[in-house]
């Protein structure tokens, strides 16, 4: 696939299209296709997917209406009380939280910060996104999500542009009301699963996300990773493969890692044929440092750092946990890495409307794809594929603490 392949892509997806709307439904059907001309049989699986759709969402500082956009899936209703500003998540910052509507600094929260909130009898909370100084006031749309909400009550949610945070803390506000309603429902993603046969009844999975968030085109993030599997899929068609290669584009990851979960939840009889996960997430920047986040054996790193330097293409390799769609995979012992090119955020912003095609570069998605791909035609035609199953205890531990099942120590 060359540079031309690679822009086509690009423009074709160049939407936002987030989880759970007709938008993502389209980009699957796109990449069913695409799978389908490059000679892979193709399929779309719906998965079950927590939407809201906002009726009436309004934030009121000491009597007067602010820029705000309320929280789908937190739930509807009316709250008001004191504004309680909490820039960490330590214990004593969140003892203040009792009977106030609690301001953060961050864009969201993780599981334990939320049972932390709930249990010190938080009554909402308002989060913040963006940046002061250039002058966009974008307002991002998120959702309050079900596995961090866990078996607690919902607390109304509301995002703030930074600027509108920042004025808040230096007017001194003292009482905030949050108004939401809106119409919970089921609705539905999808992932698109399409294979290529081996010689052997077991398989080398590709993954990669391609839904974005509500400002994104997601052009970087993470269409480059879905492009970049296409590019193994037409550079490897035709090779005498022993491992088959499935290629599993994922919806709903950046609502936490949903079409993934969905994929090892309703394929777990399976997982024992996947010899290997190979994820992609962001590649083929302007500017960039090529990475191998690894949850599996420690040879692998070693394997990938010599690799690299036999054929010249530099790589920061080193275990761990990533976020993103090979977690769900290694959690189910999987051996899985993702591999991805990471820019600066001033270079190649995600999560916000500058994602866009003019941050790629389709000479590096050439470099970045080329070598994605030796390294699976390397895996998926060995007898047998030389990666352990077993995952060392450190990736074990950060897989318990990403996936909210203990504290980070």
């Amino acid at each position: 696939m060359n540079a031309r392949a690679y822009k086509k892509i690009f423009t074709d997806t160049d939407f936002v299209h987030r989880s759970g709307t007709p938008e993502e439904l389209r980009v699957a059907e796109y990449l069913k296709a695409r799978c389908e001309e490059l000679g892979a049989a193709a399929r779309i699986e719906a998965f079950p997917v927590p939407m809201g759709e906002i009726e009436e969402s309004h934030v009121y500082a000491d009597g007067k209406e602010i820029p705000a956009k309320g929280f789908f899936c937190c739930g509807s209703g009316e709250i008001e009380g004191e504004l309680y500003y909490m820039p960490a998540q330590d214990r004593v910052s969140v003892a203040g939280a009792k009977d106030k509507i609690v301001l953060m600094d961050t864009s969201g929260i993780g599981f334990f910060g939320y049972q932390d909130l709930i249990e010190a009898g938080a009554k909402g909370i308002l989060f913040q996104y963006g940046d002061l100084h250039n002058g966009n006031r974008d307002i991002d749309e998120r959702d309050l999500r079900a596995h961090v909400v866990g078996e607690q009550r919902k607390l109304l949610c509301a995002m703030l542009h930074v600027s509108t945070a920042v004025a808040l803390v230096k007017n001194k506000t003292k009482r905030v009301r949050i108004v939401i309603r809106q119409r919970e429902y089921e609705g539905e993603s999808h992932n698109v699963i399409a294979e290529l046969p081996g010689k052997r009844d077991e398989w080398i999975t590709l993954s990669a996300h391609y839904d974005t968030t509500a400002l994104s085109h997601g052009s970087y993030d993470n269409m480059t990773g879905c492009a970049g599997i296409l590019g193994v899929l037409d550079a490897l068609k035709h090779k005498p493969l022993n491992y088959g290669l499935r290629l599993v584009f994922c919806g709903s990851e950046e609502r936490g890692l949903l079409g993934s979960k969905a994929y090892v939840r309703d394929h777990e009889a399976e997982l024992k044929k996947i010899a290997l996960n190979i994820n992609l997430d962001m590649i083929g920047t302007i500017m960039g440092k090529f990475i191998a986040c690894v949850s599996a054996e420690e040879k692998l790193v070693h394997y990938i750092e010599y690799m690299s330097a036999e054929l010249g293409f530099p790589v920061g390799a080193k275990t761990g946990v990533y976020s993103s769609d090979s977690t769900p995979f290694a959690d189910k012992g999987v051996p899985a890495l993702s591999f991805a090119r990471l820019a600066n955020s001033s270079v190649a912003p995600i999560h916000c409307r500058f994602d866009r095609p003019d941050v790629l570069s389709m000479e590096q998605m050439e470099r970045d794809v080329a070598f994605i791909a030796e390294f699976t035609r390397r895996m998926a035609m060995s007898v047998p594929c030389p990666v352990g199953r077993e995952l060392p205890d450190s990736v074990k531990k950060q897989l318990d603490e990403y996936l909210f099942r203990k504290r980070k120590s």
